[in-house]
């Protein structure tokens, strides 16, 4: 029994010792410097400054004090940003592949917009050209017929070849008129 008691317990204290490892509490305090301590991360928004402790394996930003020493330059300030603009530099370079997405996404807007124009362009034309070749047709005195609404043909009288004469104008005023 000694045998086996020995080993378990060893076990135990190797689990236990384990187990507090893992739960290593986090400390930080908030806005209003009111402690905190819980098993779980901070908000999100908490300063790194305001982070005491937390799991081994997080890197716990300690606050940083600025001494005033009397006669010390004013380049202190400076360098003192010189971390901030370092860290900075990620953004910048998120912001450069930003907007080379959004030019991209523009020159493709663009392109897509003056296929759509010429596509118009080409739709107007073969309009002018039918407008003008019904109208010759109808200017030009022959017997004209349409299909009603029932499929059949009928022809033109005076009255039917005004309307008609009215509409095909309208229809190269309308696609002729830039060219």
């Amino acid at each position: 029994m000694q045998k086996i008691a020995l080993p378990l317990a060893a076990c135990l204290l190797a689990l236990a010792t384990t187990g507090a490892q893992a739960q290593t509490p986090w400390k930080w305090r908030d806005a209003s410097g009111q402690l905190h301590i819980s098993d779980t991360a901070p908000p999100a928004g908490t300063p790194a400054k305001n982070i005491i402790s937390g799991p081994p394996n997080m890197a716990v930003v300690a606050p940083q004090l600025t001494a005033v020493v009397p006669g010390a330059s004013a380049a202190t300030p400076a360098a003192a940003s010189a971390p901030a603009k370092a860290a900075s530099t990620p953004d910048t370079a998120l912001d450069k592949r930003k907007k080379a997405a959004d030019q991209e996404r523009a020159d493709k807007e663009k392109a897509d917009r003056e296929a759509q124009e010429a596509k118009n362009a080409a739709i107007r034309k073969d309009n002018c050209a039918r407008g003008k070749a019904t109208l010759a047709g109808l200017q030009g005195g022959q017997r004209m017929a349409r299909m009603n609404a029932k499929g059949e043909r009928e022809v033109l009288d005076d009255a039917g070849r005004a309307e008609e004469t009215k509409h095909a104008q309208e229809v190269v005023a309308t696609n002729c008129g830039a060219q």
